[in-house]
């Protein structure tokens, strides 16, 4: 299908992408646009502006800033993929990257785009959760930080205003003794996650000092898998401990059903996934 009319602007700045935002009662921000091209082409959204902000500097980068890993809401994933830091300092980053959609997504999908359109089954909200990030966002009243545990609010829905833009993601950087990994079932054409599971462990002599675990495609939204990551905590990191914490992987949430996976297919998914992502953080 062909999108309803639209106005295109290509803002020059975050100011002007800003100014345009709030002039504008129905307007939607166009980074990559591989959420929202084909949701215009469907009909499914049908704003009167779009606001390019795709080439803008201030939402490139990827840098270490005192301790935190800083990434701009504008790199792709294929950036992101292939950078050296990431590798270095949250490997999981760059190993889920490289899982996302096809060469021509990651060239031209940005981290900022996927974070705010919150699909379910995307692949960042749970590392995102999981490497406990702070989401940096910038509207009228200036700039201000949202948990990760705080932003995805529902389905397809995050805490993130209608009059401001996604600036960056600040990560704080894991101690010595972190490993991390990502592992996903994935939709074969799309390869969004069926089931995603993000593990970071900080251990001590084979402890588990700090445990994070975090899912996507199971639920409405990513969630921390806290019962995981209590059951973990000051135990050995053995095959042992591990198979009995990823009993609770869908505790406490409603678990999606439809055609890709039911209910009880997903469940048992993100048993086997917290399994794999725990055991693969080594």
């Amino acid at each position: 299908m062909i999108p309803t009319g639209f106005t295109y602007h290509r803002a020059s700045s975050l100011k002007e992408a800003l100014d345009l935002l709030n002039t504008h009662d129905d307007a939607k921000l166009l980074a990559g646009g591989h959420s929202l091209i084909p949701a215009l082409k469907l009909r499914l959204n049908q704003p009167a502006h779009l606001i390019d902000i795709s080439r803008l500097d201030d939402l490139k980068g990827i840098k270490e800033e005192g301790g935190t890993l800083v990434i701009g809401a504008g790199v792709t994933h294929g950036e992101i993929a292939h950078s050296d830091l990431v590798k270095e300092k949250v490997a999981m980053l760059a190993e889920a990257a490289d899982l996302i959609g096809d060469v021509q997504v990651r060239n031209v999908g940005t981290i900022g785009g996927s974070l705010a359109h919150a699909d379910p089954a995307a692949d960042w909200p749970a590392l995102m959760l999981a490497a406990e990030a702070e989401i940096t966002v910038l509207g009228p009243n200036g700039s201000r930080s949202i948990s990760a545990e705080d932003f995805f609010t529902g389905f397809y829905e995050t805490a993130l205003g209608e009059d401001e833009v996604l600036t960056s993601i600040r990560i704080p950087i894991p101690p010595a003794g972190t490993s991390t990994s990502y592992q996903k079932f994935m939709q074969p054409a799309s390869r969004f996650a069926i089931v995603g599971c993000a593990a970071m462990i900080t251990r001590t002599n084979g402890t588990c000092d700090r445990v994070r675990v975090a899912f996507t495609g199971v639920a409405d939204k990513a969630y921390r898998a806290k019962g995981i990551e209590d059951a973990l905590t000051g135990k050995a990191y053995d095959t042992g401990n591990i198979e009995a914490a990823v009993s609770s992987a869908a505790e406490g949430v409603d678990v999606m059903s439809d055609h890709f996976a039911s209910e009880e297919y997903r469940s048992h998914l993100a048993r086997v996934y917290a399994r794999k992502a725990l055991s693969a953080a080594s």
